[in-house]
């Protein structure tokens, strides 16, 4: 029995030892785990630190969202969108050309249709009831932008849109002082601006005499309720006695007395001068046709009527104008000015055009001395 007793108590204690020598390494080894864990991150935090990659990576990311945030913001406020109505009052080259230009002129600057523009354009065939419709339709619409191409059509807009306050950019106008749509000192009215396409006359008169060195009497034909050729003509009738012209006018209400007047007019004088008159150019074609039947010479008042058989011009490029106009409606658009903060600008310089078909048709040479510096010769008649 005792022999049995101690047996049990010495199983009992070496069960213990046993048990306390397998809690002891466990626990060394769970120490040792512990100690290669830590240590294994420090050395990666080490070699974080030592090429900044890993420990920069949040950072990083941070300020790329922050500049992509902002890329956006100033993306969005460079594609603001725009929508302009631009009326044109009869339908010809110089006009055309005017609106060609102008859409141009937005587009360097950033501004373009079907991108971040969206146009509204009308014409009112030369009739100056539907040049005020096309207006009211304008401002009914809200466009944020009004462009009225020739006199008509920038007296009309304007006449609507200053009840509203949307700004008016005008181009082709001859006289904006005479049309009312500015001051005489060539600042807006209101919120109206725009490029002025006023005849280089003397430079005209000028060429005439060298082209022409016999001539005496010169016709211009225009549209009386035009205030644009009247203060043209009055231009004309002041300075052409210093080359030793008169002028004989003939006035006409619409282009129904176009064919009439051209046969009265061609009778009295040795040329024509075209002014920029909208009805008058619209129907040049029949005073050509008239005028080369008698052999009597047609000078324009810019490129597209040299093209079209007018004998030569001290003239304008339209395409060149309506930039200029273009730009200047970029700027109200975009809020950097406003109309009425802008002076009428003009094109400084004209230019020679000459068709040497015509020249050859008239029996007439045209002088070296404007040949050589022209800015455009045409060899044919543009139909």
């Amino acid at each position: 029995m005792k022999k049995t007793i101690a047996m049990l108590l010495t199983a009992a204690l070496s069960a213990s030892i046993l048990a306390g020598c397998v809690s002891t390494s466990q626990n060394t080894t769970a120490a040792q785990s512990a100690e290669t864990s830590a240590g294994t991150g420090s050395e990666n935090k080490a070699a974080q630190g030592a090429d900044g990659s890993a420990a920069d990576a949040p950072s990083a990311d941070t300020s790329s969202a922050d500049k992509t945030g902002e890329s956006k913001a100033e993306s969005s406020a460079d594609s603001a969108a725009y929508t302009i109505g631009v009326g044109q009052f009869a339908e010809h080259g110089s006009l055309d050309n005017c609106r060609e230009g102008f859409m141009a002129g937005l587009a360097e600057e950033g501004i373009e249709e079907g991108v971040n523009l969206t146009v509204l354009y009308d014409n009112s065939q030369a009739d100056g009831g539907t040049a005020s419709q096309i207006a009211t339709n304008f401002a009914g619409k809200g466009v944020d932008l009004m462009c009225g191409i020739a006199t008509p059509m920038a007296q009309a807009e304007y006449g609507v849109a200053k009840k509203s306050d949307i700004p008016v950019i005008f181009t082709a106008v001859t006289d904006p002082v005479a049309a009312e749509l500015a001051n005489a000192d060539g600042t807006p009215v209101g919120e109206i601006t725009g490029t002025s396409d006023k005849l280089p006359v003397e430079a005209q008169l000028k060429m005439i005499r060298e082209i022409l060195p016999e001539a005496k009497n010169i016709g211009i034909m225009y549209t009386t309720s035009e205030v644009n050729s009247e203060s043209a003509i009055a231009e004309y009738k002041e300075l052409a006695p210093q080359y030793g012209f008169e002028i004989v006018d003939t006035g006409i209400s619409s282009s129904a007395d176009i064919a009439l007047a051209a046969d009265t007019l061609i009778s009295k004088v040795d040329c024509i001068t075209n002014l920029t008159d909208n009805t008058v150019v619209a129907s040049l074609p029949v005073i050509l046709d008239k005028a080369a039947a008698r052999n009597i010479p047609v000078f324009g008042s810019e490129i597209e009527q040299v093209k079209i058989g007018c004998l030569a011009a001290m003239g304008l490029d339209y395409i060149e104008l309506g930039k200029q106009t273009g730009k200047m409606a970029a700027q109200v658009l975009r809020g950097e000015k406003k109309a009425s903060e802008m002076n009428y600008e003009t094109i400084k310089e004209a230019a020679f055009y000459g068709n040497t078909q015509v020249a050859e048709n008239l029996g007439i040479t045209l002088p070296v001395d404007l040949t050589k510096n022209a800015a455009e010769l045409f060899t044919e008649i543009a139909q």
